[in-house]
């Protein structure tokens, strides 16, 4: 493995981890009021073309992160929606 591979599988660890933290607030609160659900499916829409990218060029570490990027996305979207409240 050289530094270019450790550099981009820590690059993607980084931002799949990225909404993590986000993820566990609105589970623990129950409450997303200040989440932009836009935000969300914007950042989904990136990951998918990412993960699209990476199969064009047959980059695992590309797939596989931004694959956990897109699954913790998705997962607080679903949260964003469940407990964002009515305006």
């Amino acid at each position: 493995m050289n530094i270019e591979q450790l550099v981009g599988i820590g690059a993607g660890a980084f931002t799949s981890i990225s909404l993590l933290p986000q993820l566990v607030k609105i589970l623990r609160e129950k409450k997303a009021q200040d989440i932009s659900l836009f935000y969300l499916f914007v950042l989904l829409t990136g990951l998918g073309l990412w993960i699209w990218y990476g199969f064009l060029k047959d980059d695992l570490p590309i797939i596989i992160t931004n694959i956990i990027s897109a699954l913790l996305n998705l997962a607080t979207l679903f949260a964003g929606i469940k407990y964002k409240s009515p305006k």
